[in-house]
């Protein structure tokens, strides 16, 4: 048997015969780019995070980089983040100029610690980055308090959590603005890349929207005012081949925007499956030397991963190969050890969880379309290779 750590062909199969026929008709309208799939996705988006504005954009990466430059932040600004999360959060504030500035995860729930995010606070501090690893949300409440007393911007990174909650909260609607990835493993996705930018603010979405269509026309105009940089009204025309802003280009596609709004339909359903598989998971690993994932009782998390922690994870990862069942370490590297980030002088020693979850840490099979027998079976080879003696 042989069994991968997402199942995307699964997943098509699941989506049944609403995504072909979705699919069919943006084939058949002509309209690919920025039609009426990608503004009402916007809108369900909208309605289903409970926030005011969405502004849809080609990938997870580009959502975090213009949310950053929507608030101004570039060259000289300080943004306070994770180091153990994927490359592509302090990708984007490296790409805006900003220096991103490192504070050390806590050791259960493995998201930035939000008691010491204050004592790394400059007056070149302009944001608190936070990312809802694994589809956990982290502190919210204790973070935007940090951020309240000293005037800084919240930027969610919620690319894996889209479907978690925090004391009724929707993950990526806490805060200035809320980024979103569409990557086809993640929780909601497309057959590609795409992403979602939300907010609250109508000028922050007005930003957003220009600097994802090359900063042009009527948003270009009026997003450049918003960041002090337009000309008088009326100095130029607004439409598309007049620009304000150097921005990106940065769309959805209207297929993977069809595709979507099928699968948004279902999310809350698929999300109550992974849920189910977590706690099977949880009760039937309970003894053995494996550390489980945490879940604190005011979060319920999306599992977008189900990740374990053992000081024998090579030697269980060999084994859970041989059964032919897929696992993957997140993350090997922590970020500021990637050679990318070698010029901001880090060192290791300097975030001691983060370094010691990249040598334990790995993630089991966990997706909504796996069976009850699957889940039974991944369970109980992975209870068993924690509970084999090491050779060694």
């Amino acid at each position: 048997m042989k069994l991968p750590l997402v199942d995307l062909v699964r997943r098509h199969a699941a989506d049944g015969p609403d995504a072909e026929r979705a699919l069919r008709a943006v084939m058949e309208s002509g309209r690919y780019i920025l039609g009426e799939n990608v503004a009402a996705l916007e809108r369900e988006m909208a309605d289903y995070l409970g926030v005011s504005h969405a502004v849809a954009v080609a990938n997870g990466t580009d959502a975090l980089t213009i949310a950053l430059r929507a608030l101004g932040i570039g060259g000289g600004d300080e943004v306070i983040t994770t180091p153990y999360t994927f490359f592509a959060t302090t990708e984007a504030i490296l790409a805006v100029g900003a220096k991103p500035v490192f504070v050390d995860v806590r050791p259960d729930t493995y998201n930035l610690d939000e008691n010491r995010v204050e004592e790394c606070v400059t007056s070149r501090t302009r944001a608190i980055l936070p990312v809802h690893l694994f589809g956990l949300p982290a502190e919210m409440d204790l973070l935007h308090r940090v951020a309240g007393r000293y005037g800084l911007a919240v930027v969610e990174d919620a690319c894996q959590a889209i479907g978690a909650d925090y004391e009724g909260n929707r993950a990526g609607a806490m805060g200035d603005l809320g980024c979103f990835s569409f990557f086809p493993t993640k929780n909601l996705s497309c057959a590609g890349d795409g992403g979602m930018i939300v907010t609250n603010s109508e000028r922050l979405a007005r930003i957003c929207r220009a600097l994802a269509t090359h900063g042009s026309g009527e948003n270009g105009r009026l997003a450049a005012a918003g960041l002090g940089s337009a000309p008088p009204d009326g100095a130029l025309p607004t439409d598309k081949y007049h620009h304000y802003l150097a921005g990106y280009n940065s769309r959805l596609d209207e297929l993977h925007a069809a595709l979507l709004r099928v699968r948004l339909r279902r999310l809350d359903a698929d999300t109550a499956r992974r849920r189910a598989i977590a706690a099977y998971y949880t009760e039937a690993l309970r003894g053995t030397p494996l550390v489980l994932p945490a879940s604190p009782a005011h979060l319920s998390p999306a599992w977008h991963l189900y990740v374990l922690q053992s000081g024998q994870r090579e030697r269980i990862l060999a084994r859970l190969t041989e059964e032919g069942i897929a696992t993957g370490v997140y993350y090997p590297v922590p970020v500021p050890l990637q050679p990318a980030c070698a010029a901001l002088g880090a060192k290791p020693g300097d975030f001691p969880v983060a370094e010691a979850l990249s040598e334990r840490c790995f993630a089991i099979p966990l997706f909504p379309e796996l069976t009850d027998s699957e889940v039974e079976w991944v369970a109980d080879c992975v209870r068993r290779a924690a509970l084999e003696e090491d050779p060694g």
